[in-house]
């Protein structure tokens, strides 16, 4: 057996085998006397001595007898750090509780003392003494119970409840205090549930006195709540709330814990005229905050899980335990945002840069729209003066009307400049919402946010159907308005101008007199179509108000530039 156990641990049935191989033989013991009356006063049912045969795993093998064997559960024999109080060859009194999966008989060793006969029934009634026994059966009201004669316990005075219970209380040995004993009529009331009651305070007392805040203690979890776990520490139980579960946010500690769990938990707080305990398991683990400077810096691009939706933002966990706060301010550049969930979804993945960083106070603002660069930045290069846009009315306002261009950004049509035909009161003169306008960029500046757009530019002026009209190489009239140099600039319509390059010898700035035969329209009109002709002739100099003829050499229709020749 010595080497056996020098080897290390072995199987169960090694130990049974090796340990009936050396056993004596001996005659099984004659069963004891059933109780009764006349068995009552002249007999007892001794206890069982086991013997001590070996260990193997969470089981103790114990020899009761001849050609007997049985085991014990080796938890049932350890103290409170989880050594066992037993070694081979130890001898104690024991009971028989029933039989394993495997066959094998089960005992429990008895820890209390068990009256021989009445004198000392009697001597442990009158001193209150606890004594062991063993639960023989259920009867009508309670249990009967050995205590070296018949005793009757209520099931009032067991410390069991319910009937699952009450079931297996039956063959288990018990510590109890006799409340009852009359010698004549044989009658023994056993008292169960005061000997828990008193063991426990007991221990709680002797467990409150070793606890100090910050030592770390082993517990099992005894019941779960919404708000936490209760853990016994050994006749006392402590809270764990379920906020010192994990650094990481736990919403239902059910997900986290078990009952029967043993955990390893540090002493948080401790009241012993109250009894309360304050335990945590997640400060057996460094503090992630603490690690997150290590890892973090304001600027750093992270990727996080979106844990919980409040109405001003979204908290993001970044690292286990390190959650950050992405308010609805950081979520869009272009949009506001009324509700996070617009925008993101819990249990999502999402990329955000870190705005501020500390620590100390365990907060973390992260930012969003970060992410994607702010379009305004980019808004004067997207859309140059001048250049057309197509967009939807999105809303409308007593001063103009805005017109979505892109995504989240909004141009302003003012007032003035819908149309140059007439004055507007209110743009929905022109426009609704909802409804597709084309327009030109006025204006575009990113410190403001602005984007100004005009639809009257747009309009068909008397320019346009000028370039309409005519064409390269066709002769049109025209008023000099002014004379630089070789430069002639030349009147052809209303709004309608156009330059001609001509010979400096040519060219005057004499003013002339205003020519007559009507205004200039009615003049210029007649010359269009013939039925008027120039007052200057192509000889003479060329004089501002002078009424001419030339030729179109080219025409730009976007700049609305006409270049001239002299006809």
């Amino acid at each position: 057996m010595e080497e056996t156990e020098e080897q290390g641990e072995v199987s169960f049935g090694d130990i049974l085998k090796e340990f009936e191989s050396h056993k004596p033989s001996r005659e099984e013991p004659e069963a004891a006397p059933k109780g009764g009356k006349g068995a009552a006063k002249g007999s007892h049912t001794p206890p069982r001595r086991g013997t001590v045969a070996g260990v193997s795993g969470d089981w103790v093998l114990v020899d009761f007898g001849a050609k007997s064997e049985g085991v014990i559960p080796a938890a049932d024999l350890q103290d409170a750090e989880g050594h066992l109080t037993v070694q081979r060859g130890d001898t104690f009194d024991i009971a028989i509780t029933g039989r394993n999966n495997e066959g094998l008989v089960t005992l429990s060793r008895i820890k209390g003392a068990r009256p021989r006969d009445w004198s000392a029934l009697e001597a442990a009634f009158n001193n209150k003494e606890i004594v062991a026994g063993r639960v023989t059966g259920q009867v009508k009201g309670g249990f009967t119970v050995d205590v070296g004669a018949r005793a009757f316990l209520p099931a009032s005075r067991s410390g069991v409840r319910d009937a699952a219970e009450m079931e297996k209380l039956v063959g288990q040995e018990v510590r109890c205090r006799i409340i009852k004993f009359d010698v004549e009529d044989e009658d023994l009331v056993v008292d169960r549930r005061s000997v828990i009651e008193e063991e426990a305070h007991l221990a709680r007392q002797n467990t409150l006195s070793t606890l100090e805040e910050g030592a770390i203690v082993r517990g099992t979890v005894r019941s779960l709540a919404s708000y936490g776990a209760f853990v016994d520490l050994g006749g006392v139980d402590g809270l764990l709330h379920v906020g010192d579960i994990s650094w990481s946010r736990v919403a239902d500690p059910s997900k986290e814990l078990t009952v029967g769990d043993v955990l390893d938990l540090k002493v948080l707080k401790l009241d012993r005229e109250s009894g309360k305990i304050s335990l945590g398991l997640k400060q057996m683990y460094p503090d992630p905050w603490e690690e997150s400077t290590k890892t973090l810096a304001v600027g750093d691009r992270i990727n996080g899980e979106v844990t919980r939706l409040t109405d001003f933002g979204a908290f993001v966990e970044v690292l286990p335990g390190v959650e950050g706060l992405i308010h609805v301010s950081e979520m869009s550049w272009i949009k506001r945002v009324q509700r996070p969930s617009d925008v993101v979804k819990k249990g999502e993945r999402v990329d955000a840069v870190i705005l501020k960083l500390d620590p100390a106070g365990r907060r973390l603002s992260l930012g969003l729209k970060q992410v994607l660069g702010n379009p305004w930045d980019t808004i004067s290069e997207r859309y140059p003066n001048g250049k057309i846009v197509e967009g939807k009315v999105t809303r409308l306002a007593k001063f103009g009307a805005f017109v979505e261009v892109e995504e989240g950004i909004d141009g302003l049509i003012h007032v003035s400049e819908f149309t140059n035909e007439k004055r507007i009161e209110h743009p929905s003169e022109v426009v609704k919402i909802g409804q597709i306008v084309r327009a030109v960029v006025l204006s575009a500046d990113k410190d403001s946010k602005r984007l100004k757009l005009g639809m009257k530019q747009l309009e068909a002026t008397s320019a346009d159907q000028f370039l309409q009209e005519t064409k390269v190489g066709d002769r049109v009239s025209g008023r000099v308005l002014q004379v630089r140099g070789n430069k002639v600039t030349v009147q052809l319509g209303e709004g309608v101008e156009g330059v001609c390059a001509v010979e400096e010898a040519a060219a005057a700035s004499v003013p002339a007199a205003p020519p007559t035969g009507g205004s200039l329209a009615a003049q210029l009109a007649a010359a269009w179509k013939g039925t008027a002709k120039p007052v200057a002739s192509a000889n003479e100099p060329y004089r501002e108000g002078q009424l001419r003829s030339f030729k179109i050499r080219a025409m730009d229709t976007a700049s609305r530039r006409i270049e001239l020749i002299p006809a």
